[in-house]
């Protein structure tokens, strides 16, 4: 009798042990006693998030983990957390430890929109592993944000100090800005054998979503980008593929171009809050509903995976509603002259 209970507990422990390790999803279960970290970075690109996305998912992952379940638990290095085998790390974020309601009360104070950001990134990483957010996790309701965009004075404004500015460079990327509605990431990403110097057009390689589209320039802005060509031509380049860059031959980045705008907003008067290269995107998008583009076609130039990102700008506030009625007549006037 004995020896049938030990065998019939055995069994039951093999059983426990088996369901213990079912937890991971079959897809995974290979990946169960290897470090975690270069896995989901994996995921998160077969999935085409940018390295952005990647870079916030990482920095909200660091924190939620860093998360303390109780006084008693000693605080772990970054090292040790990164080396976690995939099936330490399921145990470490599963739900019902309590982690993951602790590390929502002590975000609790941010904007709504930067818990929804950190909170996709962790359900990402838990839903990963096999576990699932319980329905008691609810986002924060966002109010509805509408786009803010330059007046005409303060575009024109803009459009002087770029053009007077001593960077040979400004007056291009705010004419880039506003005439293609380019991201400021994607921007900086342009090599020169992405224009399209006879269509008019540059490709955008690997946009947000890792999608690959077209943007239009016009003729002014032609002439422009030429007068940039000559200048870069004098330039020591560091990357030869580069289409922009700054004095030293490098690929300017995002945070020079935002240095940059501060710059023009002080030269133009106005506050550097106003003025940002998303600001100048939302312009463009504004402008082409002024000209009666469909909101499709404005979706496709702006890059919008869905069309519900695009509809935002239909939904503007009086003030903006006057400014666009302003420009539109005034467009219409010289149309009539």
């Amino acid at each position: 009798m004995s020896l049938d209970y030990n065998q019939e507990l055995k069994q039951l422990l093999e059983i426990q042990k088996r369901l213990n390790e079912k937890i991971l999803p079959d897809r995974i279960i290979r990946l169960s006693h290897v470090s975690w970290h270069p896995c989901w970075i994996q995921q998160l690109k077969t999935e085409g998030k940018s390295n952005n996305t990647i870079k916030s998912y990482l920095c909200a992952v660091k924190k939620f983990l860093k998360t303390k379940i109780s006084s008693n638990e000693k605080e772990m290095s970054n090292e040790y957390l990164e080396n976690l085998t995939v099936k330490d790390l399921n145990s470490y974020v599963n739900p019902e430890n309590g982690r993951l309601d602790i590390w929502l009360q002590s975000i609790n104070e941010l904007k709504a929109s930067t818990v929804n950001a950190r909170l996709a990134a962790i359900s990402h990483l838990i839903e990963w592993v096999g576990h699932h957010v319980p329905e008691h996790i609810i986002r924060p309701r966002k109010g509805k944000q509408i786009p803010k965009i330059l007046s005409n004075s303060e575009l024109k404004s803009v459009r002087t100090a770029a053009f007077n500015s001593e960077n040979p460079i400004a007056h291009l990327i705010v004419t880039l800005l506003l005439e293609t509605g380019i991201r400021v990431s994607e921007l900086c990403g342009l090599n020169i054998h992405d224009v399209d110097f006879k269509d008019k057009s540059a490709r955008v390689v690997g946009g947000k979503g890792n999608k690959d589209r077209m943007v239009l320039y016009t003729e002014q802005t032609a002439d422009v980008l030429n007068c940039w060509l000559a200048l870069r031509n004098k330039i020591i380049l560091v990357d030869e593929d580069a289409l922009l860059v700054n004095s030293k031959g490098k690929r300017i980045t995002p945070r020079g171009i935002q240095k940059l705008m501060d710059r023009i907003a002080e030269d133009a008067n106005i506050s550097k809050k106003r003025l940002s290269p998303h600001v100048l995107r939302h312009n463009f998008a504004t402008g082409l509903l002024e000209r009666g583009a469909d909101i499709v076609s404005i979706q496709r130039l702006l890059g919008h995976a869905n069309i519900q990102t695009t509809r935002v700008y239909l939904e503007i506030n009086d003030q903006t509603l006057r400014e666009v009625y302003t420009r539109a007549q005034s467009n219409l006037e010289k149309i009539d002259e």
